[in-house]
């Protein structure tokens, strides 16, 4: 169940100092801000944490605060409800929604289990609670190798949502793992033809690349890896010009962290600017505040369900 906010007319917040004011809110109820690297960079700025899937997963996991707001898309602000039953998690715009999570409903993922019993389902975390409880293990594109290797040979794996990562984990583990057929919306879109184009213009240039992309994407890559792989590899590699296959919200970081260092967005097809999720964009600053004074829209789990979500999350994080 979801608590809807109410509407507000952003015409009316003009006159605020959104900043100082989300500031006020989180010491009057006790708040923690949690944001992904894809949000916009205003809201990065203020959060009290920025991360990726498994980070914010075990930020969520051990926070002291009574309330979490997240600044991210809905299936994290589940899997913080999922992990805090009894604290206000609040979202800032419902519709802030994942189109891997969207095209694995729950009722075809119970099918597909039911298709291949006795196959252990690792599930990545960007999916439906309903689907988490369907699940044996989640997984982040952080520790999907790492979960997989400790998988003993016997056993058959599963693989949903994304299928791009699925195989970019087969060949990283040499396990052949039966794969949901879903994808990212965003890095779908990352266009091989236009990717060699960019690189030709930019020799020197480093090829990052989330493991979400497609694999003609990733041939090109120089290294593949999360979100927090990527900006970690950008901070301590000594080269100085990067083009970066993922959502364009991690570019803030990356430049705060190496300003003297340029950060390319690849490209989509025909060298479209496509890589900003509609989804993660669709929190403001606005939004933020609203959802924050009004408590509302607040994540609310029915507890049969929590419980049978929990169970793959803790194996996910215990085997992290």
């Amino acid at each position: 169940m979801i608590v809807p906010a109410q509407n507000a007319n952003p015409e009316s917040l003009a006159h605020l100092d959104l900043e100082e004011e989300i500031a006020r809110l989180k010491r009057e109820m006790n708040a923690v801000i949690l944001a992904h690297y894809y949000q916009e960079s205003e809201i990065q700025d203020l959060a009290d944490f920025v991360g990726d899937s498994l980070q914010l997963s075990q930020q969520a996991a051990s926070t002291k605060a009574d309330v979490i707001v997240f600044a991210g898309v809905l299936f994290m602000a589940e899997t913080a409800k999922i992990l805090n039953p009894s604290k206000l998690v609040l979202l800032p715009d419902l519709n802030a929604g994942c189109s891997l999570a969207d095209g694995c409903p729950a009722a075809q993922f119970q099918a597909f289990r039911e298709r291949h019993p006795g196959s252990v389902a690792i599930t990545y975390i960007n999916c439906s609670a309903e689907v988490k409880a369907l699940s044996d293990i989640i997984c982040t594109s952080s520790n999907a190798e790492k979960i997989i290797r400790q998988i003993p040979p016997e056993k058959h794996i599963l693989f949903a949502p994304d299928q791009h990562l699925g195989r970019f984990l087969m060949k990283k583990t040499g396990r052949e793992l039966t794969l949901w057929p879903g994808s990212c919306i965003v890095h779908e879109m990352f266009s091989e033809k236009s990717l060699v184009q960019l690189k030709e213009r930019h020799p020197k240039a480093l090829v990052l690349a989330h493991p979400e992309c497609p694999e003609a994407v990733l041939r090109h890559a120089d290294y593949v890896g999360s979100t927090t792989g990527i900006l970690t590899f950008a901070t301590h590699n000594p080269a100085l010009e990067f083009i970066v296959a993922t959502e364009s919200g991690i570019l803030h970081q990356m430049i705060k962290a190496c300003p003297e260092k340029t950060f390319i967005s690849a490209p989509g097809e025909g060298g479209c600017s496509c890589s900003e999720c509609p989804h993660m964009k669709l929190n403001t600053m606005e939004k933020l505040y609203l959802c924050m004074r009004d408590r509302k829209p607040e994540i609310m789990l029915e507890e049969g369900l929590r419980q049978r979500a929990l169970k793959p999350i803790l194996r996910m994080l215990e085997m992290s």
